[in-house]
């Protein structure tokens, strides 16, 4: 089943767009497009996630590991 698609129009460098019409046949660009921006918003959201618990973990109170191991004994006791 194919996904509902959306044409956009947009500027790339001209050795890229050489390289793609060199490598990649006319029917399967869409494609190879399509999977690069896919693999690279992917990339964007887990740096975008990484920055996010970063800060997180800055502003928390730090716990040592006996503090750690404590209270996941007593968490696990408690079931």
């Amino acid at each position: 089943m194919r996904r509902p698609t959306r044409k956009l129009n947009f500027l790339i460098e001209e050795t890229i767009c050489r390289d793609l019409e060199q490598l990649v046949s006319p029917g399967k660009r869409s494609l190879v497009v399509n999977e690069a921006l896919r693999k690279e918003l992917e990339r964007i959201r887990r740096k975008n996630a990484v920055e996010k618990l970063t800060e997180r973990s800055s502003a928390t109170e730090k716990l040592s590991t006996r503090e750690i191991v404590e209270g996941l004994s007593g968490d696990r006791s408690s079931h």
